[in-house]
């Protein structure tokens, strides 16, 4: 497994800015400037998410990385464990993680502890929370919790509403006016209440009643056709031919 390095780059020092050639670059006595480097081994609960970004799929390169590509997947998978390594992109080294989605190995890239602020400086001003208000937020998870990720709620809606505009625009027509999220004007001071109508918004979207059953499903009434009256009326012969009927 190999990154590829950039076309060149630019190092700024004090007199300005040097350029870097990719010889330089490629005679960096780093182990990570031509391949990846596997440094350790964790389970990946272990792992802050905060450092864990973007993700990148994976490729043995050629016939011969194709066997030491399976086996470090395999053992991945077994183990249920993630990689961490050094790697070379954009110029530095990086820190990666390595991990196994369906047959393939996933390199997620992960930030320094040096590039993550502390959030001591964001932290709220103390506040008391009563059990009830707990029991309340508890709740809402519960009537919110899916076992997958999938349905409507998932949906990139912002893209789909861009791609209207984009299309009204290239056909020389007014753009269709999209509906407003429903909000409340005003402040709800009582958490308590808060909570609870989320709760049973939550619910009434899922099809359950305030108490968290399934509500039954309502029949579909059948409509009888209306009968037709068909009104008799006598057809006047003209030159000895029947009439048609309608």
């Amino acid at each position: 497994m190999t990154v590829r390095r950039p076309g060149g780059v630019r190092a700024q020092a004090m007199a300005g800015v040097i350029p870097i050639s990719d010889e330089e670059l490629r005679d960096l006595p780093l182990p990570t400037a031509k391949a990846i480097e596997i440094v350790a081994f964790v389970p990946l609960d272990s792992v802050d998410p905060l450092k864990i970004s973007e993700g990148y799929y994976l490729a043995p390169s050629g016939q011969v990385a194709a066997k030491p590509y399976k086996l470090l997947r395999m053992a991945l998978d077994r183990s249920s464990k993630v990689a961490v390594a050094k790697y070379a992109w954009s110029g530095r080294e990086r820190l990666g993680l390595l991990r196994v989605r369906e047959d393939v190995i996933v390199l997620h890239a992960m930030r320094w502890p040096d590039e993550i602020r502390s959030p001591e400086e964001l932290l709220p001003p103390p506040v008391e929370l009563s059990d009830e208000e707990i029991e309340g937020a508890l709740g809402l998870m519960d009537s919110m919790t899916r076992e997958e990720l999938e349905g409507e709620d998932f949906q990139d809606t912002y893209t789909e509403a861009l791609s209207q505009i984009i299309e009204a625009k290239r056909e020389d027509r007014e753009p269709p006016e999209l509906a407003e999220p429903e909000s409340q004007p005003g402040q709800i001071v009582d958490l308590m209440a808060a909570l609870n109508e989320s709760v049973q918004q939550a619910r009434a979207s899922r099809g359950e009643d305030a108490d968290g059953h399934e509500l039954p499903k309502k029949k579909a009434t059948k409509k009888q056709p209306a009968k037709k009256t068909a009104k008799k009326s006598t057809a006047k012969k003209t030159s000895g031919r029947r009439p048609r009927s309608a």
